[in-house]
């Protein structure tokens, strides 16, 4: 769909500049996305390995976020192998609903109730981040919890629409829960793409 250099807005590595590739196709259907139009693959132009690695050639960061959609429509295998081949540090966004492929250096994964994740994701998830749209999605996200490692980092982060509606239950729950931590989607507080 786009690459685009800038800061990660969310997450473990909020505030690190960095490479964004995002892929177009997802059939994950989240009703907040704020990436809908990145849904449909065929509305975007198809680019060669070759293509991408030229265009994220002349950016400053080694960081390259691999984000969709959903990523995991694609096997990664080749890009991730190219893109660490070539010096980059690989991250992937994804819903795990597809098995995971690929050679990622961080793996967030961030489970929807709209579309199971496929158990490959578990053993490979750095970071689960589970977004909160009600009291219901606490409960979510511990029985995803009980599935990852015990050293993937947890953090609940607001849905943005409904963001005032939930921090203080998500401060609450975090307070009492002090293995999870709370992320905050920065770039949009900033302003920033």
């Amino acid at each position: 769909m786009e690459i685009f250099y800038s800061i990660q807005g969310e997450g473990f590595h909020s505030g690190k500049p960095a490479i964004f590739i995002r892929l177009g196709g997802c059939d994950v259907g989240c009703v907040w996305c704020d990436v809908k139009e990145s849904w449909n693959e065929e509305d975007h132009p198809f680019k060669t390995i070759d293509e991408i690695l030229h265009e994220i050639k002349d950016y400053e960061s080694s960081l390259v976020i691999v984000t969709g959609g959903e990523p995991l429509m694609y096997d990664m295998t080749e890009l991730t192998e190219r893109l660490q081949s070539e010096g980059y540090i690989t991250n992937i966004e994804t819903s795990g609903a597809y098995p995971i492929t690929g050679s990622w250096d961080w793996v967030c994964f961030s489970p929807k109730k709209f579309k199971a994740p496929h158990e490959s994701i578990y053993s490979e998830a750095d970071e689960l981040k589970v977004i909160a749209f009600n009291k219901s999605d606490f409960k979510f996200a511990e029985e995803h919890r009980t599935k990852v490692n015990d050293d993937c980092v947890l953090l609940l982060q607001p849905e943005w629409s409904k963001a005032s509606q939930v921090h203080q239950s998500i401060i609450d729950y975090v307070k009492s829960n002090p293995d999870w931590n709370i992320s905050l989607q920065t770039h949009k507080y900033l302003d920033i793409r």
